[in-house]
């Protein structure tokens, strides 16, 4: 099957059970559903900026050197959750998943708001870590329910609408933050979950596919445990040091942990991601080149503002002095390219003009070129908008490619427990690009500065222009490998289908 025919009202798992309910055309609950699961994805957009900012507020609210964990809870559970909430929305269904979690996350925004405690903070960030499964949740349960011709597009404005996040972001870190507290930011994120919950189930309506299997506990535990050892260790490498027992301890448990899912998985019926499907070429490429994505945009994102803030009378090379606020105008071309890649992606995939492979390959030499372009060319504000602008450009065409691809890879019955993968994949190799920079500039490349103006920047840390530009072309790297994964997708993709798995795992399917 090539990779763009796979988006027919009739799809191969739809042929082995009794058919779905008639899907209705564009109506105005249509539109109004598709705002609603944009609004589930702006806030777990939202929320990758906004809590990391509250850390020098618990830091001194609490009197603790354990603020790091603030976001590090909420990424770990977050990534460990997301293989168990991907299998039951495929077992139950992907609305009442997408709802369940969004409760929970609110939940754990209303503790982290209210806790009295660092403990509490902490178990609140984890919970809010449900959030993070609601990405897939929500393309997964596009396409269930959406028009069939118009699934592509769906799916593509759902994901591609992260970008505009970036948007708003300093402001609302610094109206929400600055004015009233780390305790407002945590309630700005419930009262956003909330009211997009209720959206949800006011305009969506549930997904009628279902996979009738159970759910294995004890490969829930070796995922979820192993993701979340590892994360521990990636993320305390820097300070613990890499050679640390410590770190050495947290990495090789989490290493055996898959390793021994892996193992098990190979002999059951009830895995909680089906091997089979996510060791071909096409999930597992479309998988790492979207952790690189990710992974590239969020680097040049963090580096970004750190060459337009940094006062031009330094004398670095670079900066231009902006304010907190006034980032947001570096991040609009960002923002708004990658919304028109993601939609440019739902056009061209939906009527079959381009494949999504070949955009998702577009979306990482886009994203390439702006960061590497950004590194050697940033004198002139301008310039910096215009790089920033491709690189938002090749976001919002990978972004929107990821989910089309799976569509084409995998029957409905296992889109989400598969797009779960995914998002394991968007959560770590994130994590580690930051880690991967940093360690480079803060080893050889922090600018000297006299006393007195370290004083005045508060002790932040500066670097020299040569470490920014190595900071834009450790982002260029990883797009690039990003790239090399995407073109490494088949050029066409065989579908597996749900008779073949259900014959597998000798279960016959039931009628939603």
């Amino acid at each position: 099957m090539a990779a763009y025919a796979s988006f027919d009202a009739t799809e191969p798992d739809e042929r082995v059970k009794p058919p779905d309910p008639p899907r209705p055309g564009w109506s105005w609950r249509t539109v109004c559903s598709l705002a609603a699961l944009v609004a589930v994805v702006e806030t777990l957009a939202l929320s990758y900026p906004l809590i990391p900012m509250v850390e020098p507020a618990v830091t001194a609210r609490f009197h603790t050197t354990a603020a790091g964990w603030v976001m590090m809870s909420f990424l770990i559970v977050g990534a460990a959750t997301a293989p168990l909430a991907g299998k039951l929305a495929d077992l139950h269904g992907k609305r009442r998943m997408l709802l369940s979690c969004l409760a929970i996350a609110a939940a754990g925004a209303l503790l982290a708001a209210l806790g009295p405690n660092m403990g509490a903070l902490l178990a609140g960030c984890g919970l809010l870590g449900l959030l993070v499964p609601c990405l897939f949740l929500s393309y997964s349960l596009a396409r269930d329910v959406f028009p069939p011709k118009s699934v592509a597009l769906a799916v593509s404005i759902v994901t591609a609408a992260v970008g505009l996040a970036a948007i708003p972001a300093p402001y609302l870190t610094e109206r929400l933050l600055d004015d009233h507290g780390y305790r407002t930011v945590f309630g700005f994120l419930c009262l956003a979950m909330a009211g997009s919950a209720v959206a949800v189930a006011l305009t969506t309506r549930e997904s009628p596919v279902r996979l009738p299997v159970r759910v294995g506990v004890r490969g829930a535990l070796l995922v979820g445990g192993g993701l979340a050892a590892v994360l521990v260790g990636v993320s305390q490498g820097p300070a613990w040091g890499w050679a640390a027992p410590a770190t050495l301890a947290w990495l090789g448990v989490g290493v055996a942990l898959v390793v021994a899912w892996r193992v098990t998985a190979a002999r059951t019926r009830d895995a909680l991601l089906d091997v089979r499907l996510w060791r071909g070429r096409a999930v597992l490429c479309t998988a790492i080149a979207a952790g690189c994505v990710y992974a590239a945009t969020g680097l040049y994102t963090i580096v970004l503002p750190m060459l337009i803030r940094t006062p031009a009378m330094l004398k670095l090379g670079y900066g231009f002095g902006v304010t907190p606020t006034g980032v947001a105008r570096y991040l609009v071309p960002i923002g708004l390219a990658s919304v028109i890649g993601g939609i440019a992606v739902g056009v061209l995939v939906g009527r079959r003009l381009l494949r999504p492979g070949w955009l998702l390959a577009l979306g990482m030499f886009s994203t390439a070129l702006g960061s590497a372009l950004t590194a050697y060319a940033h004198d002139s504000e301008n310039v910096v908008l215009m790089f920033a602008g491709l690189v938002g450009l090749g976001t919002g065409l990978a972004y929107a490619a990821t989910p089309n691809l799976l569509m084409a890879a995998v029957p409905r019955g296992v889109q989400a427990s598969t797009a779960a993968l995914v998002s394991v994949s968007q959560t770590v190799i994130p994590a580690i690009g930051p880690i991967i920079a940093f360690s480079v500039m803060n080893g050889s490349y922090v600018a000297e500065l006299p006393p007195f103006i370290t004083r005045m920047l508060n002790g932040a840390i500066v670097y020299t222009e040569r470490g920014l530009e190595i900071g834009f072309l450790i982002a260029a790297g990883i797009a690039v490998a990003g790239l090399v994964f995407a073109l490494l997708v088949p050029r066409t993709i065989e579908q597996v289908s749900i008779e073949a798995i259900m014959s597998d795992r000798a279960i016959t399917p039931q009628p939603s």
